[in-house]
C-alpha cells in the first residue's frame, strides 16, 4: 500500500476527515458506521483553525484556500449538528 505524501495539504485533509467522522458524515474505519462525537469534532476543527493562525502569511495560495474552505465547511456542519 502506498501512502500519500506527507505535506501540509495531507495534514489538513486528514484533520478534515477526522472532523467529518466525528460529525457522523464519514464512517469510522474500525466500526464502519458513522458516529457522532461533537467534542472530538470541535477539537479537530480547532486544530485546523490553530494551524491557519500559526501559518498565516507562510502558505501558498492553494493551501490558504484549502484551509479556509475546510474551516467554513466544518464550522457550518458543526452548527447544523448542534441543532439536532
Amino acid at each position: 500500500m502506498t501512502l500519500p505524501s506527507t505535506d501540509f495539504t495531507t495534514l489538513i485533509l486528514s484533520l478534515h476527515h477526522s472532523a467529518l467522522m466525528h460529525l457522523g458524515d464519514a464512517p469510522h474505519s474500525d466500526a464502519g458506521a458513522p458516529g457522532l462525537d461533537l467534542p472530538l469534532a470541535r477539537q479537530s476543527i480547532d486544530m485546523i483553525a490553530m494551524l491557519e493562525e500559526k501559518t498565516k502569511g507562510n502558505l501558498a495560495g492553494d493551501e490558504e484556500r484549502l484551509i479556509h474552505q475546510v474551516l467554513v465547511e466544518l464550522r457550518l456542519r458543526f452548527v447544523e449538528m448542534q441543532k439536532t
